[in-house]
């Protein structure tokens, strides 16, 4: 990279910790269903419920609490 170049962060290099295991673990299955061809919400709350990790709390995931669950890791 030159010296001119505009130095930037990705948007993991900004976090204020580093991800827990239940977010590892998370990410890690939502890649394993994306690789597998699951990209609509119904089917990656299934792929999930099957796969794990389990939702917030210990409760099985719905589409609600997936869209919540994103929206809260991403704030």
């Amino acid at each position: 990279m030159s010296r001119t170049a505009a130095l930037y962060n990705e948007t993991h290099q900004t976090r204020l910790a580093p991800p827990t295991s239940y977010e590892n673990l998370l990410g890690d299955s939502i890649e394993r269903a994306y690789a597998q061809g699951i990209h609509d919400l119904d089917g990656l709350v299934g792929y999930l419920n099957s796969a794990g990790p389990a939702g917030p709390n210990g409760q099985a995931w719905t589409n609600a609490s997936f869209q919540t669950e994103m929206a809260r890791l991403g704030a």
